[in-house]
């Protein structure tokens, strides 16, 4: 076996084992602590009966966790095991006295994990799932109730909700076994009758206890008022007794205070005038120094304005006298010096204008003498300009006249042509222009009475 032979086995082989591989981690089917893992075929297992016999069964189970399963004998299936909530209400049921009550309760309801209960559960619900699980023990809750709900009366339905909920207990635990599933709690949520019955029930104890409270309430103003009553009466006389003791005392504090303001006025009277005559006294010599210190104030003052008077003389006589006979002498140096150079710039400008005036006229005249000679030169040659001569100047102007008749159309920036006739406009502005140029001829034989159109026409049949 060559090379490529052992790696194909070796692949082929690696292949088998990742699939083998593959196929095991399938079939490790896994669930959670709250569902049932249950796998039908394979090898038989057995149930313990509550009789402690044995029996075969044909599936075996898992609570939480996984397990392998046989791709080719076995099937898997899971089955919630977590608790139901069960919210039923059961209307007009006759109680033991004959009283047709509506009750609403709440129960919680699961399946039994206990080994033969479990077997009971898988066996009755698997198909059904926790719908069916809620629906059966809904149907077996209702009927239950209705027949605990017959054995009591209202009135201990009331007083003795817990013992109906057991009895309810009771009486659902037996059914509940046989389907392998187990009633956690029970409560009843609320009692009601359609007649009145519950209201009738309560009424006369709602009288009593309000009749009690009006009389105790009654009781409770009685004493408040005599209590009240009484309070006031210790108290008016307390407030008159103690405006008696107060008035007393008032009064003898008055004459005390009467007494007191005599001496008071004597002496006060006597340190008025006392303060009068020295406050006189002071004032005057207060008057005294005052005159002293505004003399004082006056003299300086006036020697003050005298020394800034002075001083202002001086700051005149630097700052602005000075300063303005020095700028006069600068101003009239530089008017003596602005007054000569215009002076000497305006000579200097008429010469040379002179200068420049003679030298034009100078220009101009052998200009003109330039001109007139080369004028009678031209007509001297033009008296000896034959036809052919002629004619050979007009043709050298054309083109010059043709570049002015056309100069106006190389400054338009766009044209515009309109046509009817649905020829293009290109073609009929290089004919238009063509027919001006055609005119040149007529024209120029206006002007001057050559007709160069004749002239070509003699030349070119000469040549011929």
């Amino acid at each position: 076996m060559g090379l490529i032979g052992i790696l194909v086995l070796v692949g082929i082989i690696i292949l088998l084992v990742v699939a083998f591989t593959f196929l095991i981690y399938k079939q490790y089917r896994k669930v959670g602590p709250n569902e049932i893992l249950i796998i039908s075929g394979g090898k038989k297992n057995y149930v313990t009966l509550p009789d402690s016999t044995k029996k075969e069964i044909g599936f075996r189970y898992r609570i939480g966790g996984g397990t392998f399963v046989n791709p080719f004998t076995e099937s898997v299936e899971k089955l919630p095991i977590e608790v139901i909530s069960i919210q039923g209400k059961i209307s007009e049921v006759l109680s033991h006295n004959g009283i047709p009550i509506t009750v609403v309760y709440n129960s919680q309801v699961k399946i039994d994990t206990d080994e033969y209960a479990l077997y009971l559960a898988i066996t009755n619900f698997l198909s059904k799932g926790t719908q069916g699980i809620h629906e059966v023990s809904e149907t077996v809750l209702e009927s239950k109730v209705r027949e605990v709900i017959g054995t009591f009366r209202v009135e201990e339905i009331f007083t003795s909700r817990s013992q109906f909920a057991d009895k309810v207990i009771q009486a659902v635990k037996q059914d509940f076994m046989n389907l392998g599933l187990k009633l956690m709690s029970f409560g009843l949520k609320d009692i009601t009758d359609s007649q009145g019955y519950l209201d009738a029930l309560s009424m006369p104890h709602i009288t009593a206890a309000k009749y009690q409270a009006a009389v105790d309430q009654a009781e409770k103003d009685r004493d408040i008022t005599i209590k009240t009553a009484q309070a006031k009466k210790e108290g008016e006389v307390a407030r008159l007794a103690a405006e008696a003791e107060i008035a007393g005392a008032s009064w003898r504090n008055e004459a005390k205070k009467a007494e007191s303001q005599v001496d008071v006025n004597v002496k006060k009277a006597r340190a008025d005038m006392a303060y009068e005559l020295e406050r006189n006294k002071i004032q005057q010599d207060l008057k005294r120094e005052e005159y002293a210190v505004k003399k004082v104030e006056l003299e300086e003052a006036t020697r003050l304005e005298k020394m800034g008077i002075e001083k202002k003389q001086k700051e005149l006589e630097a700052n602005i006298i000075k300063p303005a006979e020095a700028r006069k002498l600068q101003v009239q140096a530089e008017a003596d010096a602005e007054s000569y150079r215009i002076i000497t710039e305006s000579k200097a400008k008429v010469q040379a204008r002179v200068a420049e005036d003679e030298a034009e006229s100078e220009r101009i005249r052998k200009m003109g003498k330039a001109e007139a000679s080369m004028i009678a030169e031209k007509a001297k040659a033009f008296e000896s300009y034959n036809q052919a001569a002629i004619y050979q100047m007009i043709m050298d102007k054309m083109p010059d006249i043709a570049n002015a008749i056309s100069a106006h159309l190389s400054k338009l920036d766009k044209i515009v042509m309109i046509s009817n006739d649905g020829q293009l406009g290109t073609s009929k502005l290089t004919g238009q222009i063509s027919e001006i140029m055609a005119q040149l001829p007529e024209v120029v034989e206006s002007l001057t009475g050559a007709d160069v159109k004749e002239f070509l026409k003699k030349k070119f049949n000469k040549e011929e």
